[in-house]
């Protein structure tokens, strides 16, 4: 706009200039006849104030007057208060809301992303700053299609919204995908307690960034099937709090639940939720993610691992906030650089009694004193069978119970046998599958014979075949693969 601004006030002054230059010209060839009333210089100089008078009066007639909006046609700009929606919030937007994704969805065909999907070449529906209330499901259309942009603005759920639907959903119409890029950004998005926030099913590379998702009663986000669902710098909770709720224990819901395969949740804050994520897919990955939800000891979980045998989930440098991780028969599992607060823990639990290839390591957990141990097994539904390649270990703990897969001890003193016992850190029970030690005897000058004599019950023997005086340091690590 600026720049349109100067170059019409460039061109203004030009051809400004050029008419003074002409009547100069003229006044200079006849500066005598140029006085005289009736000469026909004189006319023509007349004539040429009158060019400059209408040239100015449209140059400030253009200057002042806006610019109009792009049209929907040439921009691929849907407004959504173009389609009658009300901002204010006052009177129901639905119908308007859902003209606005329609056309968009009508965007000309600039060829196909994956193989059945327009691509619709970046349209965008722009709520504009508006706070709409709608009585149903924006559902994008059943056709599909890909590249588009929701942004900008607020929805909120009527008293009439139903109560087992999200505001925004993505609902394939086959198992094949419907969607690919879709992008929601700088949204609020609020539920009013009916039902959920955005729903994604069976879509592909859809991000969700920047948004703020609350009053939530099913799920904030639900992502099932697809692939690469990335959810960004976003703000979910079922109550609008920062903390301390009276509410807290009766606080419900999922924040977000992942039944698919390949999805990334980072730098998210949950603030409250029965469930800060639920994950049930494969190949996940949750990064900078903050859950301050439902604390344990109200019955809440953070992060809740639902894919026994199959996790494949890399949590890294997350916040358990009052509440921890739980995994169902964990393989392929890794939590590493994450902070657990007030006594936040990860429990493993036991479905079919298989844990492999899990690595719980460089974390750090700080407790209010109470004994918790850092990582507790559930095996109230049979105990863990196939134990295989489980490393805890390198955990820094401040006023909490250490639990890992690696220990190490020292026994000192006069005699001929030595027992070290692991109990108190060990987690498996009955589990040492590799055990290093050293018997040093300074100062005795004698070089005695001595054996690992046993390891069972986590417990550690060594003898010598004399008694003497000797430090014995013992490594014991239940986690090498078989």
């Amino acid at each position: 706009m600026n720049a349109t601004i100067a170059r019409k006030v460039v061109a203004f002054f030009t051809l400004v200039g050029f008419a003074s230059f002409i009547v100069t010209h003229v006044y200079g060839d006849y500066p005598k006849e140029g006085l005289l009333p009736n000469n026909p210089h004189n006319f023509q100089m007349n004539q040429m104030q009158e060019l400059k008078a209408s040239i100015l009066r449209r140059n400030l007639a253009s200057l002042n007057s806006p610019s109009p909006p792009p049209t929907a046609s040439s921009s691929r700009i849907y407004r959504a208060t173009a389609y009658g929606a009300d901002p204010t919030g006052k009177t129901d937007s639905t119908e308007a809301l859902l003209k606005a994704i329609s056309d968009a969805f009508k965007a000309s065909n600039n060829g196909d992303l994956i193989q059945g999907i327009t691509n619709l070449g970046g349209a965008e529906v722009y709520l504009e700053g508006g706070y709409f209330m709608i009585s149903r499901p924006l559902r994008l259309p059943a056709s599909g299609g890909g590249n588009l942009l929701i942004h900008g603005g607020s929805l909120k759920a009527s008293n009439t919204f139903p109560g087992d639907q999200y505001l925004i959903e993505l609902s394939a119409s086959s198992s094949t995908y419907t969607y690919e890029y879709i992008t929601f950004r700088d949204l609020l998005l609020d539920s009013n307690y009916r039902g959920g926030g955005i729903s994604v099913i069976n879509s592909l590379r859809t991000s969700i960034d920047n948004c703020y998702i609350t009053h939530f009663t099913t799920n904030g986000i639900l992502i099932k099937g697809g692939h690469e669902t990335y959810i960004r710098n976003s703000f979910l909770g079922q109550h609008i709090t920062a903390g301390g709720d009276h509410r807290e224990k009766y606080f419900s819901g999922t924040a977000i639940n992942i039944a698919g395969n390949d999805n990334a949740v980072t730098d998210v804050v949950i603030f409250s939720a029965a469930i800060g994520i639920m994950v049930a897919g494969q190949a996940n990955t949750l990064t900078g993610v903050h859950c301050y939800n439902k604390a344990t000891g109200w019955g809440g979980t953070g992060i809740y691992l639902r894919l026994p045998g199959l996790t494949q989930t890399r949590i890294v440098n997350c916040y358990m906030d009052y509440n921890g991780i739980v995994a169902e028969d964990p393989v392929q599992l890794l939590i590493s650089n994450t902070f657990f607060l007030g006594d936040g823990f990860i429990l493993l639990k036991s479905i079919k009694g298989v844990i492999k290839g899990v690595n719980i390591v460089d974390n750090t957990f700080s407790g209010n004193g109470k004994g918790v141990d850092i990582v507790q097994l559930d095996q109230s539904k049979g105990p863990f069978k196939t134990i295989d390649g489980v490393v805890i270990d390198r955990n820094n703990v401040n006023a909490m119970k250490l639990r890992a897969t690696v220990a190490r001890g020292l026994k000192e003193g006069n005699g001929s046998s030595w027992v070290i016992d692991f109990n108190n850190v060990l987690l498996f029970p009955n589990l040492i599958r590799h055990v290093q030690y050293s018997l040093s005897t300074p100062g005795s000058g004698s070089f005695p014979n001595h054996a690992l004599r046993n390891i069972s019950g986590n417990r550690v023997v060594v003898e010598s075949d004399r008694p003497v005086q000797a430090s014995v340091h013992v490594t014991v690590d239940q986690s090498p693969m078989e």
